[in-house]
């Protein structure tokens, strides 16, 4: 005891740590911030893409141009020569300013990208959910749905549709929610599946909550991760398919400006006026890089099991 004694003393109560109050813990989704700030290349991407919206939104103002505003005078300046008369990035064969034709066209774009991930999400979200959560014959009549449904190219859809209901953005956006909110309904009854076995699922069912009690504030929260990830990845390929139509020609009608049609006008003139063509699929390549790479980014920093294993 006496050697114990010489070891140790009693050092007496902290009175002035014993009543602080700590910091709670991060959430999930400020951790998930946090590990996602850590990969810098996402985080320029990020910039990049929350530039091409500043100038989607701004850039029909800067030169002062309306897109489809004819200067048939000053057809086909290159930016530089149409810097003095503020044709920045130049005009095309109608003398149409190209800078706010391309800002334009991103907007349009990435409109018409943002309405049909919303409207797919909605939609394929419920499905799924409705599929996996009640399961047995629901979940087989409606998977079974889906794949049918799925067995024919979504592409097919969308040209069959385009080609009986006219060009126009609406059908576009009507076409391929038609083919894309499949893909969501599949990914969201995974998810549930794995999800309805959890503990508070199971706590909030034997405390009588409904069904769409358990989806709202359990099921679907918690797979707004693999949600999340699946958007950020299905923009760029909707882009894609846009300026895939607009190239065969059953994409936006021209003269409104999508960066599909805009690359489609200038490989037309690709050979003698190089930037109607190299611009705007400079930008569509950014766009969807940029897409790309934070959404791996976010898969990364909300699922850093799967990354570290």
């Amino acid at each position: 005891m006496e050697y114990l004694q010489d070891k140790f003393k009693i050092i007496g109560r902290d009175t002035k740590e014993s009543e602080k109050i700590y910091k709670p813990s991060l959430t999930f989704w400020q951790d998930a911030w946090r590990r996602f700030k850590q990969n810098k290349i996402a985080m320029f991407f990020l910039f990049l893409i929350i530039f091409f919206m500043i100038v989607a939104i701004v850039g029909t103002h800067i030169s002062g141009y309306k897109y489809m505003e004819q200067h048939l005078d000053k057809s086909f300046l290159s930016p530089g020569q149409g810097i003095k008369d503020r044709f920045y990035l130049g005009t095309d064969n109608f003398g149409r300013d190209q800078l706010t034709r391309i800002s334009q066209g991103i907007r349009v774009s990435l409109m018409l990208s943002l309405i049909v991930v919303s409207i797919c999400i909605v939609f394929g979200t419920i499905y799924g959910s409705i599929s996996a959560y009640f399961g047995g014959k629901v979940d087989f009549i409606m998977t079974r749905i889906i794949e049918i449904v799925m067995a024919i190219p979504s592409l097919i859809y969308i040209i069959l549709l385009m080609v009986v209901m006219g060009n126009s953005l609406w059908t576009i956006i009507i076409a391929m929610s038609l083919t894309r909110w499949l893909n969501y309904a599949l990914l969201v009854r995974g998810e549930v599946l794995k999800l309805k076995q959890s503990e508070y699922v199971m706590a909030s069912q034997s405390l009588g909550a409904n069904f769409w009690w358990i989806i709202k504030k359990h099921l679907i929260p918690n797979a707004l991760g693999v949600i999340i990830v699946s958007l950020t990845t299905d923009i760029p390929q909707i882009i894609f398919t846009e300026a895939f139509l607009s190239f065969i020609g059953l994409g936006v009608p021209i003269p409104q400006a999508s960066l599909g049609n805009l690359v489609k006008e200038g490989f037309s003139y690709a050979d003698s006026y190089p930037y109607l063509f190299f611009i705007p699929a400079v930008v569509i390549s950014l766009i969807t890089l940029s897409f790309n790479i934070v959404g791996d980014a976010l898969n990364d920093a909300l699922n850093p099991k799967l990354r570290n294993s």
